[in-house]
Parts: C-alpha cells; structure tokens; sequence
C-alpha cells in the first residue's frame, strides 16, 4: 500500500477509494491547476462515481499500477473527480469528450492544458492502450504544442457556444397541436411490446412516462396510457427491480428488463415513486401500489441517514463481482424455502426465463400473482402469503452476504426527488409515514444547506453543508418544496421555494439568454459556461426551473416570473418537435400552457380533508394551496378575502379568474373538466 496521495481528507467515497493508488492524485482546485502552471505539465483529469463498474475496472488495471502511475506521475498533473459531487467539472469535459470522439460515458479520461482548457479525452482504455495514449499526449505537449493550443481555443469557443440558447425576441405562442404533436413524436421511439424506448440498453426514463401520463389526463389518449402502463408492469417484473428487497437498479443491459446494471441509485428510486405513486391514482393497479411501498422500505434500509436524510448509491458490485449479492442459485431456495421452495421458483422464474450465468439466477415475474393462482388453482391470498413469506426469508438470508459498497454522499439535489417521491406517495395512499419522512428530509436540508438569502450548499456531511450548489440543486430543492407545500399546507416549504428562486434570478441569470447558467455567477468559472436544458435520466435544470417559476408564478400571483417561464419555454420550442424524448419535461410544462391550468383554494376547517380528497386525484394540471386557519395565518395573496365562517370553501382559479367557490371535492372537480378517461 502507499503512503496515500493528496485525496487525503476528502469526502467523496469515490475519490477516496483512489487514496492508496500508486497515482499521484489531486482533487479539484487551486493546488493541482497552479502545480500544473509551474512545472508546465499538461491536466489528467479523470471523472467517475463510487457505483461506476468500469471505474473499478480501470483502476485495478491502470491506476493501481505502479509502471503505470509513473507515466502519469512524471508527465501530468492527475486530477480525480467526483463527477456526483462536481456536475460543472463533468459537464465540461463531458462535452468536450463527446466533440472530439462523438461518445462519452465513464470513466471519463480527459487531457487539459495547465489552464484548464481541454484538448483530448475518452472514456475506458485497457492498460496496454492507456500507457499509449499517456505517451503520444506527453510528445504533443512537448513537441507540438501550438498544434494542442489551436486545439483547446477551437474546443473551448465550441463548448461556449454550444450549449448557449440565445433569447427570442417574439413572444412565443403555444398550441395543443404542438402537445399532440410531441405525444406522437414520442410514441415512436417507445417499445409497443416490451415497454420503455425501442432497443437496449433500457434506462426507465420515468420523465418520458410521465409525459405520457399526463398527455393521457389531458386529452385521453389510451395509447400513451397504454404504454406507460406496459411499461411500468415490464420494469417491476422484471430484473431491474429488486424482486426481493424493493428498488430499482439503474438500467438493463436486454430489452426485456432482465438483467440490470446492478447499482441502486438515489435519483432513479426516487423519481419511479412519484411515476408509480401517480400511476396508481390513474389505474388503481395494486402492482404499482406495492412498488411505491417496497421501494420506500427499500430507501429507508438501505439509503437513510440516522438524520433522515438519503445516500447518494449502491455499487453494483460485490466481493469483485457485479451482482453477486443479488442473484440466487436454484439449491439456496430450496435450502432456504423448503416445501415452498416449487411454488416460489415458479413465481420469479428460477431456472427458466430467469436464469443468467454460472447457474445464478436473477429473480423476475412473468405473470400476475392472480394469474398464477389461476393456473395452479389455488387462490391468490394464500400464493401471496407464501411469496411475502419467502421474500423475508430471502431478505434475511440476503443479509448476511457481503454486501455492495455504500456511498454515503447527501446530495441536495438527489435528497429533493426522493422528497418530492414521498410527497407524492402521501398524496396517493394517504401513508402519514410518507409525509413525515419528507418533511424531516426537506427540514433538514434547509436548516443545514441553505442559507438565510437562498444559497444554497450541494453536499452535506453530517451538519455541514460544502460545494457551492448548482442550477440542479436550486430548481430540484425548490420542486420538492412546492409539491411538499401541496401535500402539507406548511407555507414555510413554499416560501422556502420562493426565496431559493429569487436567489436563482439574481445569480444565474447571464446576459444575452432567458435560460439559466449551471452555475452560480458567485462561483468558481470554469473553462467555458454551460446551460443544461437536455432532459435525461434526471430532468435538466433549465425545464425544471421553468416549471418552478410557472408555479411560483401562480401561488404568488407573479406575472413576470410567469414570463420568463414561458420565454424560456418558448426558446426551446422547435427543440421540443424535433427530439420530444430529450424534452419531456419541458413538454409537461407545454401541456399546462395548452390546457386549462388550476390553482385550486381550499379555506375554512375541512380545508385539510378536501384537500387530501383533491391531493389523491391524478390533476396535472392543478395547484393546490389550503388553509383552515383564518387569513391571518398567511402569507399567500391567493387567499385573501377567501374565508368564510364556518364554512369550508373551494376556489378554482385560472390566473387571475376564479370561479364561484363551492362546498364540494366533486363540484370541484367538475369545475376543473376532471375525467377518468
């Protein structure tokens, strides 16, 4: 083992898992980039994340290897980044990554200049190549160094520009022929039979579903209801779920969901409980109802804090091995369920459309438990007690393998889906448990990673909050806070969320574009500027923080924030036709522009049960504020001149128009055109 490189102190479990390399690594700042000035050596900077396999992979076969390390030690300045932890670093090299070679992915390996500027990268390289590359790039930067230099500059006014999207002069108009449009746009990249998009690797993708969902609200379109719901059946009986234990892995390598990429990460469980949560108002189908169950049970286990508070990961692998923790052999069920042991094996398909490699087994369901119940003639109580029974076993026995590395890293950002995940788990079922565990989450988060002005910190340990956040943070944060204000009625959530917002305008805000920049202009400036508005697995900043500022815009009755949403909006329009699956997010914010939108306003002393009543609907297209207590007890102009003694009242409102308030959750309903569809 070495004595240890400059990685000492660091929080990042990923960075500090290269502690002990023979490399000589830095984190992020100062001391590496003046280093790297002074003795004119050209950046290594290397970006991955804890779960990351072949992270892993290059580390045991490059950089814990001492020929190796020497190459790197004696030519560059090695930088290791957390990219979970510095998004703005690996957006930046990412991107220029993605120019020069035209894929991207991680490990990301990416040459600078002393100043930061980058030249060449890639992703994995086996050690053989990887000693290759460290050479040729070493004799560049000796022996043709204006050749990297013209590099860097083309790069970098490419990465400047790239991402920049220049403010319309027009105010922009939107239509529902547009909406329509992008549902169908869509609909043709979706797999008809086995659900998600067509093709493998299958990620879950949850905002693509929920567009589809709330298309379906809007306008009853069955095919997209049928597709998210086939969806949604095929991904929670199929390998990436964990049968056993609850939860989603990241993705599947097949286009039958079987066999996943085995590490459990904190953004996607949260989001698949707010699409499973809000399925299940829609469908009433009791699978999604035990997903949202399970996977929670499976967050607090296995992902909460003593505080309350989310961890960011899971590993995939375990003992060096991908999976090993997850999978089963046909002899451990029957060791471990005896006379059950048939019935179960036929449940999650051991040794048939289970069965994966080395006589291991991913558990998995093909069918219904009423179906199966069916077929062996026995009833549907009794199949689920044993299964229910066998998976504590199995759970249990799960228990005492090894198990993956933990990366316990608090993420605000990531905090805020699975808050808003549980906010919307409470709207659907009514579990107090749900509402409890995100009110300590978001209590925490703003007692100790924002401050009294809205700036907010990224990262926590413990009680202390480091890393100046990014645009993500702020809009992610604030999201959560408006739908927790929804569920709860605590106005500090939502004031909370304006005060975050506010911080935004003044800090992200850059000249020439109504989007935002990623990162706050009181921050560290990279080598070029980003703007994120490409919806992916998470949904990108910019569509996020569009959609905040349409609800802010609404419960604080603020018509110019209710402008710059739509600009921003209205920017990205021609995007939004052209490449609908990177774009649904904002897609649902083009729904509330197209169809009728509701800030529903709910006072007097039954406010807090027609609200539950309203809260356990599927309304897209609705805002909910409620308050029993007089209005005294609020800050919000929308419930001014709205309480009447004794009486609890309904007001449905468009923006700046209500309609005659009235007693009822159904003539409410009514009010707003609601339909089962």
């Amino acid at each position: 083992m070495t004595k240890g490189n400059h990685l000492k102190g660091q929080t990042s479990p990923y960075l500090l898992q290269h502690l002990h390399n023979p490399v000589d690594w830095y984190p992020w700042g100062e001391e590496a980039l003046e280093k790297a000035r002074r003795e004119d050596k050209p950046l290594l900077v290397s970006i991955g994340y804890s779960a990351c396999h072949w992270c892993h992979v290059m580390e045991k076969e490059s950089f814990e290897d001492d020929e190796v390390a020497a190459i790197m030690n004696r030519h560059f300045v090695c930088i290791k980044v957390d990219r979970e932890e510095r998004p703005d670093i690996d957006h930046l090299y990412m991107n220029a990554v993605q120019m020069v070679s035209g894929h991207g992915g991680w490990p990301l390996n990416c040459f600078a200049l002393p100043d930061g500027r980058p030249v060449w990268g890639g992703t994995y390289f086996p050690k053989e190549q990887w000693k290759n590359i460290l050479q040729r790039v070493n004799e560049l930067y000796g022996q043709h160094r204006e050749d990297l230099l013209q590099q860097a500059d083309q790069l970098t006014r490419g990465l400047g520009q790239g991402s920049f999207v220049k403010a319309g002069e027009a105010e922009a108009v939107f239509s529902r022929e547009e909406a329509t449009g992008m549902l169908d746009n869509l609909m043709e990249y979706m797999d008809t039979t086995e659900g998600g998009t067509k093709g493998a690797p299958k990620f879950p993708l949850p905002n693509n579903h929920l567009f589809l969902l709330h298309g379906h609200a809007l306008n009853g379109n069955k095919e997209a209801l049928q597709q998210v719901t086939l969806s949604l059946d095929k991904m929670a009986m199929g390998g990436i779920y964990d049968q056993v234990g609850g939860g989603f892995a990241r993705y599947a390598t097949d286009i039958h969901w079987k066999v996943p990429h085995f590490e459990k990460m904190l953004y996607d469980n949260g989001q698949l409980v707010s699409l499973y949560a809000q399925a299940w108002k829609r469908t009433k189908d009791p699978l999604y109802r035990e997903v949202v169950y399970d996977t929670i049970d499976f967050v607090r286990r296995e992902l909460m804090s003593a505080g309350g508070l989310f961890y960011a990961a899971l590993d995939a692998d375990s003992e060096g091995e991908e999976g090993k923790f997850y999978v089963w052999t046909a002899r451990e069920l029957d060791q471990l369920l005896g006379e059950d042991a048939p019935l179960v094996k036929r449940y999650f398909q051991v040794n048939g459309k289970g069965f994966w490699e080395k006589g291991k087994n991913i558990l998995m369901r093909e069918e219904a438990p009423g179906e199966l119940a069916g077929e062996l003639g026995m009833d549907t109580a009794v199949l689920q007690r044993v299964v229910n029974k066998a998976r504590a076993i199995l759970l249990d026995a799960r228990g005492q393998r090894i198990r993956p590395g933990l990366d316990d890293k608090v993420l605000v950002s990531w905090n805020a889906l699975m808050i808003e995940g549980l906010s919307d788990a409470f709207a659907a079922f009514g579990e107090e448990s749900f509402r409890d565990q995100a009110c300590t989450a978001a209590d925490q988060i703003l007692d100790h990673a924002m401050q009294k002005d809205g700036r907010l910190y990224r990262a926590l340990k413990g009680k202390e909050g480091y890393i100046d956040a990014f645009l993500e943070d702020y809009a992610l944060l604030s999201m959560a806070l408006i739908r927790l204000y929804a569920v709860t009625g605590r106005e500090k959530y939502l004031l909370a969320a304006r005060t975050l917002t506010a911080y935004v305008m003044e800090h992200f805000s850059a000249e020439g574009t109504q989007l935002f920049a990623f990162s706050s202009s009181a921050a560290e400036q990279l080598a070029a500027p980003h703007y994120e508005w490409h919806d992916n697995v998470i949904p990108a900043a910019n569509s996020v923080m569009a959609r905040v500022l349409f609800y802010l815009a609404h419960y604080f009755e603020d018509p110019h924030w209710g402008k710059r949403s739509s600009g921003m909006l209205g920017d990205m329009k021609e995007r939004l036709q052209k490449y609908s699956g990177s774009f649904t997010n904002w897609g649902m914010l083009l729904l509330h522009h197209v169809y009728p939108f509701y800030t529903v306003v709910i006072t007097g002393p039954g406010a807090r049960e027609r609200a539950g009543e309203l809260n356990a609907r599927h309304l897209p297209n609705a805002l909910l504020a409620y308050s029993d207590g007089g209005e005294g007890h609020t800050e919000l102009p929308l419930f001014a001149g709205r309480f009447k003694e004794g009486k609890t009242m309904i007001h449905v409102c468009t923006m700046g128009h209500c309609k005659a308030p009235v007693e009822t959750v159904e003539e409410a309903l009514e009010q707003m055109g609601y339909r089962e569809w």
